[in-house]
């Protein structure tokens, strides 16, 4: 969609090119979503291309990913063998709403910062203990755990003019089994409930996204009871389970305890 009220398009090389912000500024990644629909009042974008992030840097700390890396990019990544959660690069990859031609544009922080529940980037960011890296229009930059970086529905901590430069995977995190579950109402459609599972020795972790309005991150140092774990999700506050076309609460809060349930018994049964 073409959006006829933009009249300025910046290119910024580095980080001191950037431009002072406004309200009616935007970042430009992939423009998958920017470009999707209307965006009244949005005058400036920044377009962050040239900026030259490496989309994938492995190292003996973990994985961090750029910014502007793209779904295909990370569904295609050829990880170390020793990392046992990486299938779920690919598993939730997969799981965005959009052909190959949207992952092969979209980015893995355009996902993130638009934060909708199905988004399946969050779904992976938390479950592996991401954390963000975020640069502040004063120069300084701050650290944000992924846990915590989404409040909402396309609400997340960033303030007017903070910029997602790259997310954390710690190595811990990506040696540690993994598995997911996901459950839409039609074979191919959004996300109404997305859950990563991990697990190793002696700790479990659950990430539920999609069925949420928020990503919810559950942590046990010893695997729970199957009965444990149903009894913290069902004690969720009735406006946390997300409502909209793909999903009534009531069927995302039950698609998420049998999901749920499912995971326990694969990682732990």
């Amino acid at each position: 969609m073409d959006l006829p009220e933009i009249h300025t398009v910046a290119s910024p090389r580095v980080r001191d090119e950037l431009p002072p912000w406004t309200a009616a500024s935007a970042w430009l990644a992939g423009g998958t979503w920017l470009f999707s629909e209307p965006q009244p009042g949005l005058r400036t974008l920044v377009d962050l291309a040239n900026m030259g992030w490496p989309a994938l840097e492995p190292s003996a700390a973990g994985l961090r990913i750029g910014a502007t890396c793209t779904i295909a990019a990370l569904e295609a990544f050829a990880a170390p063998a020793d990392w046992r959660a990486a299938p779920l690069f690919a598993g939730c990859c997969r799981a965005l709403l959009g052909s190959f031609k949207i992952a092969a544009v979209a980015t893995v922080g355009g996902n993130v910062c638009l934060s909708l529940p199905a988004a399946p980037m969050l779904a992976l960011t938390v479950a592996l203990d991401g954390v963000a890296r975020v640069w502040r229009p004063d120069g300084t930059e701050r650290l944000v755990p992924m846990a915590g970086f989404t409040t909402g529905p396309q609400r997340t901590v960033l303030a007017p003019g903070e910029l997602l430069r790259c997310i954390d995977l710690p190595i811990a995190a990506l040696q540690r089994r993994g598995a997911m579950r996901q459950a839409s109402l039609t074979a191919h459609g959004r996300s109404a409930a997305l859950l990563v599972a991990t697990a190793d020795a002696n700790s479990f972790a659950l990430t539920i996204t999609a069925s949420t309005a928020r990503p919810v991150h559950l942590a046990w140092p010893a695997a729970p009871k199957r009965e444990a774990l149903d009894a913290n999700i069902a004690g969720f506050p009735p406006e946390l389970w997300y409502d909209d076309v793909h999903g009534a609460p009531a069927w995302r809060r039950h698609m998420t305890r049998r999901l749920a349930a499912e995971l326990h018994e694969e990682l732990l049964g």
